[in-house]
């Protein structure tokens, strides 16, 4: 998982190929901290992506920008280009994580909201 220092870092994996994983999150939050233990092997299971933590609180204007007002959320890009999104308040089990994946793996958008 890439944690970035700055909006620029940041900005610079949007811009780079392949797909991308911006997982939105906070310190504070629970059910983002309920997730963590399981991301290595969710990293490990979805090998076509890269995971980069976004600290919703840090990068706040981003977060508004991209609309992503829950957290844990996740919002995907291939090269600059959204391909699909996991973006809500609710505590998201590592099982709904993979679906999601497998989801924005077959190449559709994807806005999965539960």
């Amino acid at each position: 998982m890439i944690t970035p220092a700055s909006i620029e870092e940041l900005a610079g994996f949007v811009e780079q190929d392949g797909k991308k994983v911006f997982l939105f999150v906070a310190d504070w939050c629970g059910d983002c901290r309920y997730i963590y233990p399981a991301l290595p092997e969710i990293e490990a299971e979805n090998p076509g992506f890269t995971f980069i933590r976004v600290d919703r609180d840090e990068f706040m204007d981003l977060a508004k920008l991209w609309n992503v007002y829950g957290i844990p959320s996740l919002v995907v890009l291939e090269k600059d280009k959204e391909i699909g999104r996991f973006v809500n308040r609710d505590r998201k089990s590592k099982e709904q994580i993979n679906d999601f994946f497998g989801w924005t793996e077959i190449g559709e958008k994807n806005d999965f909201y539960i």
